[in-house]
């Protein structure tokens, strides 16, 4: 017993360190955390010996479900202070369910590995964007382009759901490249971000349905936070 106490202690800790971290991102950013979770996860998955085909899956999976009640705290604080659009809630809301939930179903269909690229390809995007304009210029270019919001809305759900993110680090940018002020497109992006959490997790969900090699008291491609 004091074996198993030694072993998981540290990981604990690791995963709380990481969950306040992450918090504070999403509350402050507007970003969810699933930035900092994903390969937090992967990496303590990795160490306990799971199966590593289903691993990034599940790491994917738990921070989307971690990103709705942190989501819903962040977006209530900021709506208390008048900083969400309801109206680019409801233009973007439709798309970005339908996209997160497609790919969240289609999880499975991808391989760890692709994951990973995916995941790496766009945190390297997400990193050029922050020191270099290139989405917002990319997006002023496109602003008077009909359907652009609803296109946006959908390419950034099912890529969100992908990498297991609430989508503030490409939403935040957009919003703003699109007049946004800032207070706003965060504001409104930790909203966005709890509508794209649910339907993704629920994809994730039955997709892995049937999963093997997972950690304990996982559903699906998802694992309850109460495992650790």
């Amino acid at each position: 017993m004091s074996d198993l106490i030694t072993q998981f202690l540290p990981f604990a800790f690791g995963l709380a360190l990481t969950g306040a971290v992450s918090g504070v991102m999403a509350g402050l950013l507007g970003i969810g955390g699933g930035i900092i979770m994903v390969p937090s996860m992967v990496f303590a998955y990795q160490l306990l010996g799971y199966n590593p085909d289903v691993i990034m899956h599940v790491a994917v999976g738990t921070s989307l479900a971690v990103i709705i009640p942190t989501g819903m705290r962040s977006a209530r604080s900021h709506g208390k202070r008048g900083a969400v659009d309801g109206g680019i809630v409801r233009l973007w809301a439709p798309w970005i369910v339908a996209a997160s939930l497609l790919g969240g179903l289609m999880a499975g269909l991808y391989s760890a590995a692709a994951l990973k690229i995916i995941f790496g390809v766009m945190a390297l995007f997400i990193a050029l964007n922050m020191a270099l304009p290139v989405q917002r210029r990319l997006m002023e270019t496109l602003a008077g382009v009909p359907m652009v919001n609803r296109i946006s809305a959908a390419v950034i759900g099912y890529i969100s759901a992908l990498m297991g993110v609430g989508g503030g680090s490409l939403t935040v940018p957009t919003l703003t490249a699109f007049g946004t002020p800032i207070h706003t497109a965060v504001g409104t992006s930790s909203t966005l971000g709890v509508i794209l959490a649910v339907p993704a997790v629920v994809g994730f969900v039955i997709s892995g349905w049937n999963a093997t090699g997972t950690p304990p008291l996982s559903i699906g491609l998802s694992t309850s936070p109460h495992s650790f």
